[in-house]
């Protein structure tokens, strides 16, 4: 059984544009995940990137066409520049790592519905009565923004370091079995493909 190393930021664009391709690609191919949210600008810092706002004109603008044209693809409502970006990462994300733990609830639904908040629905996901919101409706209790809270600094700090080693440079990246690294939504078809042992 295979198992998929799930490196994203909840509050990058094409990790939303992602929807939940990686969960129906892990059930049918009955492969594992380890979802691994981390600070997408340490992670630019980190591995030679640069965040969006340092970005010369002419890679901004490309970045705003693939945005739209990858909403249209995948039918995902998207505002290109959401009120609430970028934000601070670490609350939603200790979330998900604490939900991770917990168990019990809908961990890629949690994922995907954070993301909406920033991208479609103008929401800050900093905000705790936000990411209440979307762990209930995802089946989690509310009130995990509050449990574990060093626990899940210490593990997103360590996730940064994870990506680092396991050569992730962007979000978001899927590392299969420690080894095979596929980037971006936009490979989630290659994903597939490898799973299924053609490529």
């Amino acid at each position: 059984m295979a198992h998929i190393d799930y490196y994203f930021s909840p509050i990058s664009p094409f990790t939303y544009l992602a929807g939940q391709r990686l969960e129906e690609i892990a059930a049918k191919h009955g492969a594992t995940i380890s979802y691994k949210p981390l600070d997408i600008m340490a992670l630019f810092a980190k591995s030679g990137g640069t965040a969006p706002k340092d970005r010369h004109p002419n890679r901004s603008a490309y970045r705003m066409q693939e945005l739209r044209r990858q909403s249209i693809k995948t039918g995902l409502k998207l505002n290109p520049q959401p009120m609430f970006f970028p934000t601070n990462q670490a609350p939603a994300s200790y979330a998900i790592i604490t939900a991770q733990s917990a168990g019990g609830g809908d961990l890629g639904g949690l994922v995907h519905g954070l993301l909406a908040q920033v991208w479609a629905n103008e929401k800050n996901i900093a905000e705790d009565d936000v990411i209440r919101e979307v762990l209930s409706d995802n089946g989690f209790d509310p009130d995990l923004t509050h449990k574990g809270m060093l626990t899940a600094a210490e593990t997103y700090g360590r996730n940064l370091e994870e990506a680092v080693a396991a050569g992730v440079f962007g979000a978001p990246s899927y590392v299969v079995d420690g080894s095979e690294l596929f980037w971006g939504q936009d490979r989630a078809d290659d994903l597939d493909l490898f799973l299924s042992g053609k490529l």
